[in-house]
């Protein structure tokens, strides 16, 4: 099996491992330290022994912030995490705070005395954030001071090493289009804004680049890299040499000069020399590389990565590969779908046998890759955690009249896919059905818009949450994030949140996932993927509009539909999806499955 289910979180370690680190503290001459979840790549999937901030506090979930003060410490996590937080982590050392209130500086400067220096590593600090922290610590009277070498890493003694995955080619015919090509698409980017260089420090933008995949990181194929890319001349690719076999490195070699990580520190330096015009995303790229262009002399030309937008923007063969991905992966949810619907009732199953049986579906395909995360699997109560993990300690029974909701993806060569459906096993509340009807009718807003062209994440989500809000109900979490072609499953830098502010092109592979969570009780959410397409002129209408296709394929559990609660054109096109799913995965099933399918998928 892909997935494991040990559970790595002792929340009993984290008195000794703090105490160990106010020692490293006080040997730096710092009053507090900042622990991020980010490593030097500021990716939200990280290789183990970049698990900082989990090695600390226990604290397993893929967003969070912690710091340690010399009496106090207290962990940030965002709506998603805050009940999972407080199982994983030790409250009597950590304070657990939802950033949706107060801010972490806003803790230290309540609980860290006048004059108070709080380090940080810069390799792991985005300039937009030390920029944003430190002004409100100094006008509290505090200070923030880099720290060269880890803090934690200090006093990690078993700490792993870094990986050396196996980079692969990513075959042209899923790319679409050739890493030289899209190298001198960039360099025509840097010329004509007058810039020497571009720093690249996001791996997927080098994978996306150089059509390359990588295994450094578990279910998402990156290779841990960093590159400079030169207006004029070659490309500079610094990677572990291990990761590279005869095929990789014939492939890159054309385009790139291929150097040693550890040179990386004197090419910034040279190019500070030159009085280089470099370019620097202040949002992905660290800290550390600001200041050392910056010390040696080099001008920051504070822009986007031109990498991500292009990235997002999937050609005619990343889409054909997608739509293929999800028919697919649509043929193994529906095999497990059946499978559960005849085996539930029985009893007997838990969320661990669940998640091993679609990834057995998956498997079965014969060109499923790796997973695109860990299956959220999720009986009853775990359910209301939206990132809930199973593991054999947590793992719950599917227990009769209750919701069972899961939340899955695969990754193949030509897509990446991500899919959460809420069942009914057996009879369940009112108050629930209700509740899942609301979201459905978000998730049905989202798929029927239509939205001028120059719209943004931010001014759709509201969408979503309309029919939540006037019963007074929400969810604390974004209604979509962007996906990549064989590359991570959240992919910036389009979504759909309050935090949207990116245009919507076609093209864009986005999420559309609103919930419900009750706490201790269930959880709700259903998710699609859609593709941001040119939408049919409107009669009478007098500008170009957008609108999204649906990737995912498969049924939506009927069972739970107040159907009175929905308007015509909502029931229209609830039909009207079902149909495609039968008539695109049926085919594909037989015998019982195939009879699931017809029952599953009938008209409201």
């Amino acid at each position: 099996m892909l997935q494991n289910f040990d559970d790595a979180s002792d929340p009993t370690l984290g008195p000794t491992r703090v105490a160990a680190l106010r020692k490293a503290m006080a040997a730096q001459g710092i009053d507090g330290y900042v622990i991020p979840r980010a490593d030097e790549y500021q990716g939200e999937y990280v290789p183990p022994g970049s698990e900082r901030l989990r090695w600390l506090t226990g604290f397993a979930g893929s967003a969070g912030m912690a710091a340690v003060l010399a009496r106090k410490a207290c962990l940030f996590v965002d709506g998603r995490y805050t009940v999972q937080a407080r199982e994983q982590v030790d409250t009597a050392t950590f304070d657990i705070h939802g950033v949706q209130g107060e801010k972490l500086s806003d803790w230290i400067v309540t609980h860290a005395p006048k004059g108070a220096q709080i380090g940080y590593d810069p390799r792991l600090a985005t300039p937009a954030w030390v920029e944003s922290f430190e002004s409100k610590l100094t006008a509290a009277g505090l200070g923030l001071r880099a720290v060269d070498g880890n803090l934690v890493d200090a006093v990690w003694a078993d700490r792993p090493a870094a990986p050396v995955g196996a980079v692969a080619v990513h075959p042209a015919a899923f790319a679409g289009l050739d890493a030289a090509s899209k190298l001198a698409d960039l360099q025509a980017i840097l010329t004509k804004a007058g810039e020497t260089a571009l720093v690249l420090t996001m791996p997927d933008s080098i994978a996306w680049l150089l059509n390359i995949r990588g295994s450094d990181i578990p279910y998402t194929p990156f290779a841990l890299s960093f590159a400079i890319v030169l207006a004029q001349g070659r490309m500079e690719w610094f990677i572990d040499p291990r990761k590279l076999d005869d095929a990789a490195r014939d492939h890159v070699t054309g385009i790139a000069e291929l150097r040693e990580p550890a040179q990386l520190s004197a090419r910034l330096a040279a190019l500070g020399a030159a009085k280089a015009k470099v370019r620097l995303d202040p949002q992905t790229a660290s800290q550390w590389f600001l200041t050392t262009l910056t010390a040696a002399g080099a001008t920051i030309k504070r822009h986007a990565d031109p990498c991500q937008l292009a990235k997002a923007r999937k050609n005619p063969a990343e889409l054909a590969g997608a739509r293929a991905a999800h028919l697919r992966d649509g043929v193994a949810m529906c095999r497990m779908l059946a499978w559960l619907a005849r085996e539930a009732p029985a009893g007997g199953l838990d969320e661990i046998a669940v998640a091993q049986k679609l990834e057995a579906f998956r498997q079965a395909t014969g060109v499923l890759k790796d997973l695109s995360f860990d299956t959220i699997s999720a009986a009853g109560p775990h359910a209301a955690l939206p990132h809930y993990r199973v593991n054999n300690r947590s793992n719950l029974p599917l227990e009769p009249n209750s919701l069972f909701l899961i939340d899955s993806g695969g990754q193949y060569q030509d897509g990446t896919t991500d899919i959460t459906r809420t069942i009914a096993i057996g009879t369940v509340a009112e108050e629930a059905r209700q509740r899942f009807t609301l979201v459905l009718k978000g998730m049905i807003a989202v798929s029927l818009a239509r939205f001028p062209k120059g719209t943004r994440g931010i001014e759709l989500d509201t969408l979503a949450r309309r029919a939540l809000w006037a019963a007074g109900l929400d969810f604390d979490h974004g209604t979509g994030h962007g996906t990549g072609s064989y590359l991570s499953v959240h992919e910036g830098p389009q979504r759909i949140s309050k935090g949207g502010l990116v245009d919507l092109e076609p093209g864009m592979i986005i999420s559309n996932e609103p919930g419900y969570y009750k706490e201790g009780h269930y959880g709700i959410r259903i998710e699609n993927l859609v593709i941001v397409t040119e939408a049919a002129p409107i009669p009478g209408g007098d500008r170009p509009m957008l609108g999204f296709e649906t990737l995912t394929l498969a049924p939506i559990d009927r069972h739970m539909i107040l159907a009175d609660m929905l308007s015509a054109e909502e029931k229209r096109w609830f039909d009207a999806y079902h149909a495609r799913v039968l008539a695109e995965i049926g085919p594909q099933l037989d015998g019982p499955d195939r009879a699931w399918l017809e029952t599953a998928t009938a008209e409201l």
